[in-house]
């Protein structure tokens, strides 16, 4: 069996007790840094085999894994933080098993986006998530497709990106539109910005850098600023 194991996107209690049990019974676990998730292996004494397996790799290793897993042998796959497949390697490996006939079972756990979407105060009943933006094909095209969604966007973007994507989203959407930017859930610097763009805007503005990983949340277009 394959199993795909959510793990902590910040403090390390933020997993399931079967998280921890299925990470210590199989025979394989591919991680995405192995440097990194070795950090929380070691917290919980888990000992098994670790394996690299990230974007650059993926591809010429889907088959050997599968055939493992149908000779008998169970494997998990973990990503740096969160759940694998968002915005994470995963989706391939996944998918081949299933081709294959191979069970794939998929462990509930953490990821960024749901608490950042609650958390931000904006409406949750109807969302979309589109996690990170092309780096330049498409870029500005997707955007402007984005501005006029009438449910809340949810975007990753990395510190040194984020001042350009919040006034890219100004360009579109305009000065007043509400959002919320999350950076560090779950972490000793957790900070959450709530208001229109432009107050994260000039938020950001008034630091000297920008560290963390980064979740945005973005009003739909057309909603009102409160509750009236």
């Amino acid at each position: 069996m394959l199993y795909v194991v959510p793990t902590p996107i910040g403090n390390l209690s933020d997993i399931t007790f079967r998280a921890i049990e299925v990470l210590k019974q199989v025979d394989l676990i591919l991680a995405e840094d192995t440097r990194f998730s070795r950090k929380l292996l070691n917290h919980y004494g888990i000992e098994n085999p670790v394996q690299s397996y990230h974007n650059f790799n993926e591809h010429r290793t889907i088959k050997a894994l599968g055939t493992r897993i149908q000779s008998g042998e169970s494997i998990a796959l973990i990503s740096d933080a969160g759940t694998p497949g968002i915005s994470d390697p995963g989706f391939l490996l996944i998918r081949h098993c299933i081709s294959k006939g191979i069970e794939v079972e998929c462990l509930p756990g953490p990821t960024a986006f749901v608490p950042a979407l609650i958390a931000s105060g904006l409406p949750c009943d109807r969302f979309h998530f589109e996690g990170f933006l092309p780096r330049k094909k498409g870029r500005t095209k997707r955007i402007a497709e984005l501005s006029q969604l009438t449910v809340t966007c949810i975007f990753y973007e990395s510190p040194n990106r984020i001042i350009k994507l919040v006034k890219e989203l100004i360009d579109y959407c305009g000065v007043d539109r509400m959002a919320c930017l999350c950076r560090e859930i779950s972490k000793v610097h957790e900070e959450k910005v709530r208001g229109t763009l432009h107050d994260i805007s000039i938020s950001l503005s008034e630091r000297s850098s920008v560290k963390g990983e980064i979740v945005l949340v973005v009003g739909a277009k057309g909603k009102p600023r409160d509750d009236e």
